[in-house]
């Protein structure tokens, strides 16, 4: 009897839940298309990260129209990734959690080359307050962009600190394997 009650409870609570990500995406409000050094990206997908059952912010990954998710991260297509936050976070916590995915990611020799760019691009964090967007922007002829609410923060010409930094959202071992797996679907 408990089983079918613990298995009623969460059938009941699951709708709850795919409400909560459809209310949360709305709130979100990403653009369906993004123009990016001249190319028109679309949006692929979207969804929420929530860690222990709190929503933290919802991602949205926009590659070129004739391309897959998949085949834009693997190329590397123009490309962008676009967070938008539903919680205070502080900066220091979010360069934290940067590192403990990129040093799972990457060797220690291939993270030292980049450090002097990463410590650059941290520098530019500030803490997140409901409501912020950060993004991240690829193009092979400008290379990496972080945007903070609509304002470019950060420019890096290197093609690897672009790799390893989208790929801590977008590469196996990242943040978290479902919203990678849920961003990159075709």
């Amino acid at each position: 009897m408990r089983p079918l009650l613990l298995f009623t409870a969460l059938l009941l609570l699951s709708g709850d839940l795919f409400a909560n990500n459809r209310e949360r995406l709305q709130e979100a409000n990403f653009a369906t298309t993004h123009e990016l050094a001249q190319n028109n990206l679309e949006r692929k997908n979207q969804s929420v990260l929530t860690y222990l059952w709190a929503d933290v912010y919802a991602a949205a990954f926009y590659a070129p129209t004739k391309a897959s998710a998949r085949q834009a991260v693997s190329t590397p297509l123009t490309q962008r990734l676009e967070l938008y936050y539903f919680r205070n976070i502080d900066s220091q916590d979010v360069v934290k959690a940067a590192w403990v995915t990129l040093e799972r990611q990457h060797d220690a020799a291939t993270l030292q080359r980049l450090r002097p760019e990463l410590d650059a691009l941290h520098a530019t964090f500030k803490d997140i307050q409901p409501g912020d967007r950060y993004a991240l922007n690829f193009t092979a002829g400008s290379g990496l962009t972080l945007e903070i609410n609509g304002k470019v923060a950060f420019t890096s010409q290197n093609p690897a600190l672009a790799r390893a930094y989208l790929g801590i959202w977008l590469s196996p071992d990242g943040l978290s394997d479902e919203l990678r797996t849920s961003l990159l679907a075709d």
